[in-house]
């Protein structure tokens, strides 16, 4: 006999649906699983047999035939575990459900028939709700997750015993329902905020300059300045994640595997720190099949990489694409995917290899050679893509011992958001520009015109200062910024002369 089931599938971050056909045929006892299965795909086959038989319900001594259509696209994951014991337990008369009809069933399947939840469960409920008059079944686990696709019923499941008599009597499960309104309240706070930061007033005005207009960012001082207490606090000041935004980054953790244990969305921006050991794999994304790096959990995020120049020089190159493009492309001979990785870039290093090179308070002991060769660790064309460079030197004693005394996160933020207002009724026309940091040269000459005075500043920073030729178009972009968060439709002299001082580094560190 033959039975068909529908069920869902991830390729990159969407999902497609997948028909579960089982036949069973007289034949000597085997089970194949058809359809291109990975191996956790192929191991299901003990999984499901086993679960059958502790269910109280009879695995066929025959021919056990299982296609996942369409054939031609890889099949990854546990999750057609329950897909596959239904199946065939209608296909030997066990369930009396003869037309599966709009329901869809997910879930991996432990040997005594309990379900265990599995990765992806938002772009698969996401792609059904698309579809319409569907339901879904899934682990307990999941139900939030998947209840995220407001208009899909969503019913949680515990075991293969209440899958069945769920698809014969239709009546025992209540549909699962979550508010997401009150989710984005109770999840969208952090811990961190800019008024415990003392001192460092310079380095957290480029952080906002940087969160008001979307800029990469690199901070060089010693160890102990405050680098990374400053990087963690910079997603507090960007502005709230969108409920488009949120489910975009969810459905990226989700098909990695990477969402804590009973979060159903992620309502705040990702920080990632990768360690300087990462590989460019972990990085970017990668594996026989392909899964999301660090530049995609950090999707509508901040990625943070401290010690920049210990990471492997052809790991640091691998950003240029993501930082250049806002996502990255995996290929590999069975599939090439598109992973977004749309995110600000917080780059921290020391000024040399002891990191007291510059300092008053200590002295450097390394040589000159030592302090170039550590620098050029970091090469230019990654530095082509970051607009802001900025010192952040040892606090001193007297900051210390004061109470902190700055801006809240809060109040930094309604600065930001009023800047990014600004940019978003400037680019509305436009779907390539979403902030200041996105724009192209050619966009330079239409959104960021300067008068003469500006213009004879640029001039000296460039021929007298020793500024590259590469920091003209940050400069102006970062300007930009720096009118748009104190309210100007025009670019004057004081902000071009603000956004030179975050450049002033290309000429100390970089020639």
């Amino acid at each position: 006999m033959l039975a068909k089931i529908l069920s869902s599938a991830v390729e990159g971050i969407n999902a497609y649906v997948v028909e579960v056909e089982t036949d069973i045929s007289p034949q000597l006892p085997s089970f194949t699983t058809v359809g291109l299965p990975e191996t956790a795909v192929k191991e299901s086959k003990d999984r499901v047999k086993a679960a059958i038989k502790n269910s109280g319900f009879h695995f066929p001594a025959k021919k056990v035939t299982v296609n996942l259509a369409p054939a031609d696209k890889k099949k990854v994951g546990t999750g057609f575990d329950l897909p596959m014991a239904l199946g065939i337990l209608s296909a030997t008369g066990q369930v009396s459900c003869d037309d599966f009809g709009d329901a869809v069933c997910l879930g991996e399947l432990s040997l005594d028939g309990t379900l265990r939840p599995v990765h992806g469960i938002l772009p698969m409920a996401l792609k059904l709700r698309e579809l319409g008059d569907k339901k879904l079944l899934v682990p307990s686990e999941n139900a939030s997750e998947a209840a995220i696709a407001e208009g899909l019923d969503v019913y949680p499941v515990e075991n293969l015993t209440d899958a069945v008599r769920f698809l014969e009597e239709g009546n025992t499960i209540e549909p699962h329902r979550i508010d997401i309104d009150k989710l984005f309240e109770t999840s969208g706070g952090y811990i961190e905020d800019f008024a415990d930061v003392k001192g460092q007033e310079q380095a957290k005005r480029a952080l906002e300059v940087s969160s008001a207009g979307g800029h990469n960012i690199i901070m060089i001082g010693p160890p102990g300045s405050g680098k990374t207490m400053l990087a963690r606090r910079l997603p507090t000041i960007l502005p709230r994640l969108s409920l488009e935004e949120a489910l975009e980054v969810t459905k990226i953790h989700s098909v990695a595997g990477r969402l804590s244990e009973g979060t159903a969305l992620m309502a705040t921006r990702p920080f990632r720190a990768p360690h300087h050991n990462i590989s460019d794999a972990g990085l970017i994304g990668g594996g026989a099949y392909p899964k999301p790096g660090e530049v995609s959990l950090a999707h509508h995020g901040v990625l943070f990489l401290d010690e920049l120049p210990e990471f492997k020089r052809n790991v640091l190159d691998m950003l240029r694409q993501p930082l250049e493009d806002g996502k990255v492309t995996i290929s590999r001979a069975a599939v090439a995917l598109d992973y977004p990785a749309n995110f600000v870039l917080v780059a921290a290093m020391n000024p040399c290899p002891c990191g007291y090179f510059g300092d008053d308070q200590h002295e450097c002991s390394c040589a000159t050679g030592s302090i170039q060769k550590y620098r050029a660790r970091v090469s230019g064309p990654l530095l082509d893509r970051i607009d802001i460079q900025i010192e952040v030197p040892a606090v001193k004693f007297k900051e210390l011992a004061k109470e902190p005394a700055g801006d809240s996160s809060s109040l930094i933020r309604e600065r930001v958001n009023k800047a990014r207002q600004m940019q978003y009724e400037r680019f509305k026309e436009r779907d390539d520009i979403f902030c200041n940091a996105h724009m192209s040269s050619r966009d330079l000459h239409r959104y960021c015109p300067i008068d003469e005075h500006s213009r004879n500043l640029l001039k000296v920073a460039i021929n007298r200062l020793g500024l590259s030729a590469r920091a003209y178009d940050r400069i102006l972009k970062v300007s930009r910024t720096v009118a748009d968060l104190a309210g100007s439709e025009n670019i004057q002299s004081e902000h071009v002369s603000e956004a030179i001082q975050y450049r002033s580094l290309d000429r100390n560190l970089w020639s």
